[in-house]
């Protein structure tokens, strides 16, 4: 009895030690301030792809909120496809939000929600988990 308990207590040390070694891997995406012209608003997402394998396409949804996080605007698109994006790849996508009217404000907010993952060897990557979006920082001058 005394060496299962030994055994158990070995395996949950080591089990505890080597979790951060198995941090899960991730597509990283970081999401730029929106930049506003007219009734446009651009908004730049930077994807590596830190997976262990390729990832054929991904769709994803950008919510422009005003400066009391109301959403003015939204799109969904494919950020991810055609050629893919290679393990250890990196991409740029830009989403344009359009407006029928003029932004009457540049205290804009940008939100990025994945929807679907699709991976190279077939399965769907859980998004949840598999995914962090990351807010990007404006370049002071």
């Amino acid at each position: 009895m005394k060496t299962d308990a030994k055994v158990l207590k070995f395996f949950l040390l080591a089990a505890v030690l080597l979790c951060p070694l198995l941090a899960p891997a991730q597509l990283a995406v970081t999401v730029s301030p929106p930049k506003v012209v007219g009734q446009k608003a651009v908004v730049q997402l930077k994807m590596k792809n830190n997976l262990a394998t390729k990832i054929e396409s991904a769709r994803a949804a950008c919510f422009l909120l005003d400066g009391q996080g109301k959403v003015i605007g939204q799109t969904t698109k494919w950020v991810i496809g055609k050629s893919g994006l290679e393990s250890k790849g990196e991409a740029t996508f830009n989403f344009v939000v359009s407006s029928r009217q003029p932004f009457t404000t540049t205290n804009l907010t940008a939100r990025v929600r994945f929807s679907r993952v699709n991976l190279d060897s077939g399965p769907v990557a859980d998004v949840a988990h598999e995914v962090v979006v990351s807010p990007g920082v404006l370049a002071s001058h």
